[in-house]
């Protein structure tokens, strides 16, 4: 993991994506410049505390770090539904009015896909040979829905992505040490159970690298960041720990033709 500061604002990168030329990527973390009305920096969900204006400034800020993306958020249910931008024309309405959905993916240069979390993973994605980038909100409920492989089969079905050229990162999230689940029992299926230990806590961090060696991705090709949102207040929301909070963003996109 890397750290970038850019803009006033500072966030993370995974190694194995930063040696990547084609594109940028960020997880921005909770330091530095506040911006007026909002529960910390940078707050990009519009509905987690942060007055629109606020909101809008910290995406702009982003979108600064991003090679000036433009940014495509996702109205985010905690489904498995796959959000596909192969057009100018899929862009704009996405940018325009965020897909219901928990996983985008684009080949489209200049497109910032964007994921909020606050206890969720991110769980990036990029094909270096077709020039595909995905984004993927994975909290416990897509980890047990598996949109992991939803998301990659999509890949394969619309732009003949081989899962053994993808690169992957897994962003921070609630960890091992605390994602405890008490009522695992009606929660959590049992085959999902191996993961936990003695205290009830799961470790979501290896369900997801599981998941996408079991969809084809090269173990060597994974890169975990193993920050747990709720261990690190003074780097990442977290939900569990805060209840009302901010949100903080993960973009991935690919670069456009003029940028190196």
């Amino acid at each position: 993991m890397f750290l970038y500061r850019k803009n006033k604002l500072v966030y993370a990168a995974f190694s194995n994506l930063a040696a990547r030329p084609g594109i940028f990527h960020g997880v921005f973390i909770r330091l530095e410049e506040q911006y007026p009305g909002s529960k910390g920096n940078p707050n990009s969900g519009p509905n987690s505390g942060n007055r629109p204006a606020a909101s809008e400034s910290s995406r702009r800020a982003i979108a600064g770090c991003m090679d000036d993306a433009e940014l495509v958020f996702l109205n985010q249910v905690h489904g498995k539904d796959v959000a596909v931008i192969k057009t100018d024309r899929d862009l704009q309405r996405a940018v325009k009015s965020p897909p219901t959905a928990d996983a985008v993916i684009t080949q489209i240069p200049g497109a910032g896909l964007a994921i909020q979390a606050a206890d969720c993973q991110s769980v990036m994605l990029y094909d270096p040979g077709r020039g595909v980038a995905a984004n993927i909100h994975s909290g416990w409920r897509g980890s047990i829905s598996n949109i992991i492989d939803a998301c990659i089969d999509t890949m394969k079905r619309e732009f003949a992505v081989d899962p053994a050229d993808l690169s992957a990162g897994i962003g921070p999230s609630l960890g091992p040490c605390c994602a405890e689940f008490v009522h695992y029992r009606q929660e959590i299926p049992e085959g999902f159970w191996k993961y936990k230990d003695d205290k009830y806590r799961f470790n979501f961090w290896q369900i997801s690298r599981d998941q996408l060696r079991a969809a084809g991705v090269k173990p060597e090709n994974i890169e975990c960041m193993h920050v747990c949102t709720m261990c690190n207040p003074h780097l990442f929301y977290s939900y569990r720990r805060e209840g009302s909070t901010g949100r903080f963003a993960a973009v991935v996109g690919l670069k456009r033709k003029n940028q190196s």
